[in-house]
């Protein structure tokens, strides 16, 4: 029997409820980590919980400090957190025009998308730091590279977590660890039907239109599934990916949105 990978490690993901959240911490347990799946939804994490051995629910936003600490805290009861998937996240279906927008929106998904892996970031490093390994994957966007409109704080935060991501990369390397961000195009998530429902209503048009656009938009023709991104998240938490550092990758099948 193939050993697994990440028999007796502890792992933090983040968004974990739904989506690629979810799928990153089914695909961490399956290699025998121990998973503190962290989301706002106490009944999806329990669902998750019963359905995945090795799932430990968290039921914790994580837009302040206290919450990221009290994330980090609970992990380190079942041992060092030493794989960090940073994917909870604003959409940007929230945002507005630039000369719309206001403050507090801003704040709100800065507080999210950058300021909690941030925090947390900083918490699993002295882990990482201490162990002599670690992985910590950022899942940022295809709007971490390029702008779009009526999404100035979420192109803004998705470019943070990048910056983020190639500094903490130098910070951790001479440790054993690494720093990589996943950049997904288009993927049908809750959080980008959620977008797709935005576009169909500005436009009056159907929702499934919206995806067939989008799909043909793409030069294979399709969406980007949620196994996609996954395999490339779980494989850059492995430990043949320990040469891959500060690197930014995007899983679009060519699109650049």
């Amino acid at each position: 029997m193939r050993a697994k990978e990440h028999e007796g490690r502890v792992a933090i993901v983040t968004g974990a409820s739904s989506g690629i959240g979810r799928a990153c911490a089914i695909a961490l347990a399956a290699e025998g980590a121990t998973v503190v799946a962290v989301a706002r939804s106490a009944d999806k994490l329990d669902a998750l919980a019963r359905d995945v051995p090795g799932i430990v629910p968290l039921a914790l936003p994580i837009e302040t400090p206290e919450a990221c600490g009290q994330a980090v805290a609970m992990a380190r009861k079942l041992g060092p957190p030493l794989i960090l998937v940073n994917n909870a996240g604003l959409g940007g279906h929230l945002d507005q025009p630039i000369f719309e927008h206001r403050t507090e929106d801003w704040r709100a998904m800065m507080a999210v998308n950058l300021d909690g892996p941030y925090e947390l970031t900083r918490h699993v490093a002295h882990d990482i730091r201490k162990a002599g390994f670690g992985r910590i994957v950022t899942i940022s966007s295809t709007a971490g590279e390029v702008g779009a409109p009526s999404m100035s704080a979420y192109c803004a935060s998705k470019h943070g977590v990048i910056g983020l991501m190639r500094a903490v990369a130098h910070d951790i390397a001479p440790c054993g660890g690494t720093a990589n961000a996943v950049l997904p195009s288009w993927v049908r998530t809750d959080m980008a039907e959620r977008d797709a429902e935005r576009e169909a209503r500005e436009r009056a048009i159907a929702v499934e239109a919206v995806w067939r656009e989008r799909a043909q938009a793409n030069p294979a023709g399709r969406i980007v599934t949620v196994e996609e991104v996954v395999n490339l998240v779980a494989y850059l938490a492995g430990g043949k990916a320990s040469g891959i550092n500060g690197q930014a990758i995007t899983v679009s099948i060519g699109a650049v949105w």
